[in-house]
This record gives structure tokens, sequence and C-alpha cells, in this order.
């Protein structure tokens, strides 16, 4: 996914064709439009796939019935998505949310005819409830707001808001070779951006990791989980190895309660970064765990193995792969890496 500037942006593509029979004057809009920038998918050959422009409003939002009022609004002006079935919607709400957690909206919204119903069904499962109505003379949309403020103690309706108290925190380590397909926003200024593809388990929020760790199965709904990406091959730990990415527990399967691989396979393919090969292969070897967990926030500073033990009091003899955080040590994590105190409740 790329920010680009409007200009640099066909509006001859045919993916804007529904735009512009939807939208009467869409690309004067658009040609007005030609110095901001929007997010934007293509896919292999060139042909757009995702279009997204944000655009922050302050107090209030007057062209909707009722009116919308908030100090600051993010607006979510132009959105479409051409299905292909790789959750790149996910991907694109996530854009939405983490630039109103940057901006420090109260709220976020959305206009868009009812005929869209695979978009609606996206924005209600993250937390956007139906509002109100704007008519102009494209006709009339319903109203979709999200706020940004409130927790309701739902994973889904709350993303990205983590709530702090009464859960526990650890560290997951995620080997290199599936931590930055895995988490695109969290990738490594070291690393290739061309590691970012147009597929589910980078798209989607939702994440599913196996492993074999002992304790895994303590994990309860809600816990927070700091993404650890091990050390690179040839390199020391010490310095390679860093903090990324938070995440909240959705919920842990333990192996004994698929009925089969086929069952097991179709339950982890969905979000998983592994494919049937590797699925097989931790199947066989017996004692699986299955972490099922939202990607919240990447993280503005990553923080060193060196710096978490020396600095932040961790365990160096601890195992990396999986081992509880005290309050104190993951409010120092946070603190270090430069989070937005917004995101918590």
């Amino acid at each position: 996914m790329n920010k680009t500037c409007f200009h640099e942006i066909d509006i001859n593509d045919k993916f804007f064709d529904s735009l512009k029979f939807d939208y009467p004057g869409f690309s004067d809009w658009y040609a007005k439009k030609s110095k901001e920038y929007a997010y934007v998918q293509y896919d292999k050959a060139g042909g757009l796939l995702g279009f997204l422009f944000l655009k922050m409003e302050y107090n209030s939002v007057n062209d909707t019935v009722p009116i919308i009022s908030a100090p600051k609004i993010l607006k979510v002006g132009t959105f479409k998505i051409d299905a292909h079935g790789t959750r790149l919607g996910e991907r694109f709400i996530k854009v939405i949310t983490d630039t109103a957690m940057k901006e420090k909206a109260d709220l976020c919204y959305v206009t868009i005819f009812p005929k869209h119903i695979g978009l609606i069904n996206l924005l209600k499962k993250f937390g956007f409830i139906e509002y109100g109505i704007k008519s102009s003379s494209a006709g009339r949309e319903t109203v979709f707001i999200k706020n940004m403020r409130n927790c309701l103690g739902n994973l889904n309706l709350d993303y990205p808001l983590i709530k702090t108290n009464n859960v526990k925190k650890y560290i997951l380590g995620i080997y290199p070779q599936y931590h930055s397909i895995m988490f695109p926003d969290s990738i490594l200024t070291t690393e290739n951006p061309s590691l970012i593809k147009d597929i589910s388990y980078g798209n989607s929020i939702h994440k599913i990791y196996i492993c074999r760790m002992n304790g895994i199965e303590n994990l309860k709904q809600g816990d927070i989980l700091v993404i650890y990406r091990t050390a690179d091959d040839n390199k020391t730990a010490e310095y390679s190895s860093v903090v990324t990415s938070i995440g909240v527990v959705e919920n842990v399967k333990r192996q004994d309660e698929f009925t089969d691989f086929n069952d097991f396979y179709k339950y982890s393919s969905q979000y998983s970064v592994f494919d049937k090969t590797d699925l097989e292969y931790w199947y066989n070897r017996g004692y699986c765990r299955a972490i099922k967990f939202t990607y919240n926030i990447a993280l503005n500073k990553r923080i060193t193995r060196h710096d978490l033990i020396e600095e932040i009091g961790l365990d160096r003899n601890a195992y990396w792969g999986f081992f509880e955080l005290s309050d104190a040590e993951f409010s120092e994590i946070i603190r270090r890496s430069n989070v937005d105190s917004d995101y918590f409740m």
C-alpha cells in the first residue's frame, strides 16, 4: 500500500468507473484534489484494487442529519475496495484507525450507499455504528461513525484501543521470516519493502500464530502481547532483536480441541502466515497451540534486547519465545516506544 498524490493516480483506471457513476461531478472533485494524497493498493498488473482518502475536520459536520459534533473529526472521504479475497479491507481499516490516533481524532465518520453491504459489514465489525443520513445530488447515503474515545469491552468494536487493567502482559517471540509479512506496519527500516504483499495474513487485523511453547495455554482474552522480533541469522540478538508491535489476545486453542488436521487447517489457515505444509509439520509434532490475536499498534521506536534487559530490567535468562511482563515493565516499554497513551484505556 502506498500514500500517493492524486495527480499520480490515473483517474481513467476502470476502478473509478463506479465512483464516477455514483457521484456526479466526481472527476471535477478529483481534479481539485490534485495536490492531496490518498492511500492506494495496486495489483501485480498495475490496476487499482483499493483507494482511501482521509481528511481532518473540526468541531462539526453540518451536511449530515443529525449534525456530527466533536473537536476533532476524521472524515473517510472516499473509500473503495475491489474485493479479491485478501482481506485488503482490514488493512485499510487499520490505516483509518492509525490516522485517527495520530491526529488525536475524537471520532471517524464515513458516508456510504446502502448497496455496499460488504463494506458496511466490515465497518460495523470494527466499531462503526449507523448514525444518520447525508443527502446530496448523488442520492441518500448512510452515515457511520466510530468513537475513538470509548471502550465497550469488545476487541473488534474497540479496535485499536486496548484495556490495560486486570489483564496480563507477555513477550511473544516471532521469527524474522514470519514477522514483517505478518505485521506489515512493523517492518524494520533495514528490511526490503517488497516483503509486504497483498495477502490475507498480512492485511488482516486478526492474526493466528502456531507454536508449541509452554505457558501459551494460560493466555486469556484481553491479555496483551508485546511482539518481539528475534535475531536475524548471523547477527547477535543483543542489538538485532527488537520489540515492534502490540497485540491483544482473542483466544487460544489447543491441538486436542480440533477433531483432526483438516479441522485444524480450516481454522488456522484463515489468518496464519503458515502454509499447509507448515501446518502439517506443526500438527504432526503435536502439542500445538493456535494463538488468535489482533494487531493493534506498530511501535514508533523499537527497543533492542540489550535495552530491554539493561535499561528496563527484563530477565536475560528468560526464554524469549514467551514470558510474562510486569505492569511496570510493560509501561516502560510503551513509554520508550513513543506510543501515544490514547491507545490505552
